[in-house]
């Protein structure tokens, strides 16, 4: 009798235990940005800034949904859940998404980056266009974008770093030296006349005043400057044409400030991910959001304190 009422009990625990498993999970959204708040079937979670959040599951329940703020609800087989696993949730778009570099490398790809890298001065569109991290996360993502351009021309079964490298640097390069060569143009033939333009969401006439006294300030050398400068970079090239640089001289300072620009963003995303995943195994394609603000905040930081020193100088 009390050998039948032990093995009972010890029939009961194993059921208990194949039915409640601890697992810890990756949450993620399609930006690989993790996800906050989760409800995992009739429980809530808040996972940790990179996803991760262990759960306790019911394993008996079969199917459960997970669901978060912001997000499309998501139902998977429970019994296939395993430690470790990574689940994406599709985000829903919102407008501040538009800053987020990984929101046009995931739509649109090495396309959509090269069309960006143009219109930062050839559409006059840079002043809200996250070139410098887009660049950066660029870098990151380095192999997948070369493969785009290597399937287009019949190439994609070669694997190696340094030719990803070369083609995306050589198509971003190109794309930025005719934006600037654009931008020049148009400072040639309508410049003077932007001037008593009315702001815009795309125009912005303290830009282009900006834009001339950093021009005014380093001659020549600003086309190179301006590469590292939101908003200043948009209007630079205008400056040039408008007083009448010197046509070879520009495109000098246009092809060193453009290949500068593009080969160190990118080799700084490429190389500072592989550093920091061998010295610390942190992989920075989980901390984007972080890297993001960085950037964001080091390359305004010198406009940031010229328009206010100067504001206040001036007072």
């Amino acid at each position: 009798m009390r050998l039948n009422l032990l093995f009972s009990l010890l029939m009961l625990c194993s059921v208990v235990t194949m039915a409640q498993k601890s697992l810890t999970l990756k949450l993620v959204n399609q930006y690989e940005s993790g996800v906050g708040a989760v409800n995992i079937g009739n429980k809530q979670y808040q996972t940790e800034k990179d996803g991760l959040v262990t759960v306790d599951t019911d394993f008996n329940t079969g199917m459960i949904t997970l669901s978060s703020q912001d997000y499309d609800a998501l139902t998977l087989n429970a019994r296939s859940l395993k430690n470790g696993d990574t689940i994406v949730l599709q985000k829903r778009f919102t407008w501040k998404d538009i800053m987020n570099p990984m929101f046009y490398i995931l739509h649109g790809g090495l396309w959509l980056l090269i069309f960006i890298i143009f219109a930062e001065t050839g559409l006059f569109a840079g002043f809200f266009l996250p070139g410098d991290s887009l660049l950066f996360v660029a870098g990151i993502y380095s192999s997948n974008l070369s493969r785009e351009f290597l399937k287009v021309i019949g190439m994609e079964n070669l694997q190696y770093e340094s030719l990803d490298l070369m083609v995306l640097c050589s198509l971003l390069a190109v794309a930025g030296i005719l934006g600037n060569a654009v931008g020049y143009w148009t400072g040639r033939k309508v410049g003077p006349s932007m001037y008593h333009w009315k702001d815009n969401m795309l125009f912005k006439r303290r830009y282009l005043t900006e834009a001339q006294g950093f021009y005014d300030k380093h001659g020549g050398a600003a086309i190179v400057f301006a590469r590292f400068l939101p908003f200043i970079r948009t209007f630079a090239p205008i400056i040039g044409g408008i007083v009448g640089m010197d046509k070879k001289k520009f495109t000098f300072y246009n092809v060193v400030g453009s290949i500068s620009w593009v080969v160190s963003m990118i080799f700084a995303g490429h190389f500072l991910q592989i550093w920091v995943k061998k010295q610390f195994g942190i992989e920075l394609k989980d901390k984007l959001e972080l890297i993001v603000i960085i950037i964001i905040a080091v390359t305004t930081a010198p406009v940031l304190w010229k328009f206010f020193f100067a504001k206040k100088k001036t007072a």
